[in-house]
């Protein structure tokens, strides 16, 4: 047979080799009626000297299988009784979904354990816990029977922002008051433990759904929420995630796309950029954004004026501010990855003597309460945080009943919010 370590795509079915050695073996067989989603069945064959040859018997038995199933047959291959509708169902689910067992055998180690893993009780060595989270992660094991549920649904936030966290609690509030839910939240980068311990304490209150915010969490805690049927969509993702997941954004590139052209047509052309992280995807889209605009204006973006931030903090604006502002020509206008950012190159300005607007526009992202208070009010760019939450909570809910979403991605519009911090240049 062809080498496993890529997919056999020459013959019906496919053989994927795994991490563990172990082979995958998959073979479409329809769409289903009633979710109109592919249907797959699957099986895993453990590594070994002959894994090879068994990966392509069990193909061939799969497809023979799906044959006589669209030919209506109900004999089984290879002979026998007729099948009754009800071992038939039985057959497809042990074919399309592993059992705890088979995950049990491949991890070498008990049903019971695995069972603790996957309800995330105690009792499980951390050695252990790793080596049967491997094995669901890599074997994508789903939970055949939705499990008990809480009525709850579970924030949790890398770093809480209190200016954002408000604003996305309420809008996941206003969709759970509805169902009679209640909501529950995480700080994860305040926790003693590591942060990849969060995964293991939902899975021992089994909430309704999870909304995790600005967190790509590492592929093993996206694997474990879907291997024990734990809705879970991601809102603002900060990379994009291995693992599949549900998410909700808002529009970066339009909104820094906007803000960049509100200068150049004030007459701004030496504009400064001051980004979030580099490996946040926001921040990324952002500086596209003005890229894109200033490049649409034959303007192109001066990189000796572009700053990243370590992260979205008043201290990134205030640090970076003043390297701009002590240049030889420095910018007119600053263009900042937040709120907090702009406020701390507010204080930049205020140090050197600047005044804003007349000696230097600034504009933020993000809309955050204090940027109205602020003198002068704050040129920014509006993310609607509530409805981020509010639609975050709205897919959660979709995914636990069951319904088929219509896009794995939504962003939500973006609007540029002019006040007092820009104007023309001197």
């Amino acid at each position: 047979m062809p080498d496993p370590t890529t997919r056999d795509r020459a013959a019906r079915g496919e053989i994927e080799k795994l991490p563990s050695g172990s082979l995958r073996v998959r073979v479409y067989a329809g769409v289903d009626p009633v979710s109109r989603k592919r249907r797959y069945l699957m099986e895993t064959v453990p590594a070994g000297p002959t894994a090879a040859q068994e990966a392509e018997a069990v193909r061939a038995r799969l497809v023979s299988a799906v044959d006589h199933q669209r030919a209506g047959r109900h004999t089984p291959p290879g002979g026998g009784a007729p099948a009754t509708a009800t071992a038939a169902r039985h057959r497809e689910r042990r074919g399309g979904d592993l059992t705890v067992a088979t995950i049990a055998r491949l991890a070498g180690v008990s049903t019971a354990t695995v069972s603790k893993v996957l309800n995330g009780r105690p009792g499980v060595a951390p050695q252990t816990r790793r080596q049967v989270e491997t094995a669901l992660r890599e074997h994508r094991y789903r939970r055949p029977e939705t499990p008990a549920r809480a009525a709850s649904i579970e924030v949790v936030f890398y770093g809480m922002l209190s200016n954002l966290a408000i604003q996305i609690l309420h809008g996941v509030e206003r969709v759970t008051s509805a169902h009679n839910l209640s909501v529950g939240f995480t700080d994860v980068l305040q926790q003693s433990s590591t942060v990849g311990s969060w995964a293991h304490d939902l899975l021992s209150r089994r909430p309704t759904g999870v909304v995790t915010v600005h967190l790509s969490a590492p592929t093993e805690q996206h694997a474990l929420l879907a291997a024990s049927a734990i809705p879970h969509v991601v809102l603002d993702p900060t990379g994009e995630p291995e693992h599949p997941v549900p998410s909700v954004g808002a529009t970066d590139w339009n909104g820094a796309l906007a803000a960049t052209r509100h200068l150049l047509e004030l007459g701004h052309r030496r504009i400064g950029v001051i980004t979030g992280p580099p490996e946040r995807l926001c921040a990324r889209a952002r500086l596209d954004g003005i890229r894109a605009a200033m490049d649409a204006e034959g303007v192109p973006l001066d990189e000796r004026l572009v700053r990243a931030g370590h992260w979205f903090a008043f201290e990134d604006g205030l640090n970076h501010g003043r390297e701009l502002l002590r240049l030889d020509h420095p910018p007119t206008a600053i263009l900042c990855g937040n709120d907090l950012q702009a406020l701390g190159v507010y204080e930049a300005a205020r140090q050197s003597g600047r005044r804003i607007p007349d000696d230097l526009s600034v504009v933020g992202f993000d809309d955050i309460t204090p940027t109205r208070w602020c003198g002068p009010a704050m040129t920014t760019v509006r993310q609607p945080f509530i409805e981020m939450g509010a639609t975050a909570a709205k897919l959660v809910l979709a995914i636990a009943a069951g319904q088929p979403l219509g896009h794995e991605r939504v962003e939500l519009a973006t609007t540029l919010i002019v006040r007092e911090s820009t104007a023309p240049p001197r």
